[in-house]
């Protein structure tokens, strides 16, 4: 307008509208889409990054939280958080340059005159149609972002997802993969992960049944109940154990006698190491005390001294049609 005002050629100011005007424009539309996109990268650094404090953003925590948190699990839960917390950061900067850009890209379009209507129908008819054709890849990434935001598991830990278990080596928003106990490398599709069972959170359960056959219940459970808190008094186990062990008496009664239950809860990281512990001390109490013996001995079937005569135990092993000893015989 300046120069439609000024003393000269309409040609040389509608030329200097494209020339200057147009470019000034794009531009500055591009400094506020990096401006824009600067500062929603930065809120969501200064998010992700206050996690690994105690005071957690509500946005970023758990939809699940957990209260039982022991002592020992909250030293790695920084840390976790730490992990947690970047690749949720990865993913929102991700799609805010995204939505950005593209919004953006559509604003220089129109400055330099194109009809956005057709080209917003066409990107809303091929969005619908990669919608249909891509519906595995969009329940991967929602189930991944998912199992982000509730933190179901994390590199590291030992899960069980149904057909493979083992440890996580790696998570993504489409791909979890899993070492099994063989070695094997499982690559796993989030949206096809229908449960999921972690071992590495919080705290496990030692479960330990030993058999006794038919001596003294409360004499085995003695000895049972002194070897359980020796191992729990050893200076390598006392911090794993989270409550003394305990032996909890006789959980059932089998045709080779009864069956005496243990129970010890630890952490989950030395499960394994604590049940072989347990019942290598439990094993051994038994053998040393000498119920050893007399449990294999109590399983022996007892035998008659002197069968029935009908069973063929005497000198008169036939018995008349009319003993009334004899099964089906006349009374």
């Amino acid at each position: 307008m300046w120069l439609l005002k000024q003393d000269v050629s309409p040609w040389l100011a509608k030329s200097g509208y494209v020339v200057v005007v147009k470019p000034l424009r794009v531009l500055a539309i591009i400094l506020v889409a990096m401006l824009i996109r600067w500062l929603l990268h930065r809120a969501i650094s200064r998010l992700a990054s206050s996690t690994s404090r105690a005071s957690m953003p509500a946005l970023l925590r758990p939809l699940k939280e957990r209260n039982d948190v022991t002592a020992e699990e909250a030293l790695f839960i920084p840390e976790r958080r730490r992990q947690r917390a970047e690749a949720i950061g990865s993913v929102l900067r991700s799609f805010v340059s995204a939505v950005v850009f593209t919004m953006a890209t559509l604003l220089i379009l129109g400055e330099f005159g194109f009809n956005l209507g057709p080209l917003l129908a066409s990107a809303g008819i091929v969005g619908v149609a990669l919608g249909f054709g891509a519906q595995s890849l969009v329940k991967d990434l929602i189930a991944g972002l998912f199992m982000l935001l509730e933190d179901q598991y994390g590199v590291g830990d030992t899960v069980d997802l149904g057909e493979a278990t083992g440890v996580v080596e790696s998570v993504g928003l489409r791909i979890t993969t899993v070492r099994d106990a063989r070695g094997v490398l499982w690559y796993i599709r989030n949206g096809e992960i229908v449960r999921v069972g972690n071992k590495s959170q919080g705290w496990a359960m030692v479960v330990i049944d030993i058999p006794i056959g038919f001596v003294s219940s409360e004499e085995a459970i003695a000895v049972l109940r002194i070897a359980a808190e020796s191992v729990a008094t050893e200076p390598e186990h006392q911090t794993e154990f989270l409550e003394p062990p305990e032996v909890i008496g006789v959980e059932q009664l089998t045709v080779d006698g009864a069956v005496i239950r243990t129970i010890a809860k630890t952490t989950a990281d030395s499960q394994v190491v604590i049940q072989r512990d347990l019942r290598r001390a439990l094993t051994e109490s038994l053998e040393t005390s000498g119920l050893s013996e007399r449990i294999a001995a109590s399983r022996l079937l007892p035998r008659s001294a002197v069968p029935p005569a009908w069973l063929g135990g005497g000198e008169n092993s036939s018995p008349s049609p009319a003993d009334p000893q004899r099964p089906g015989g006349a009374t």
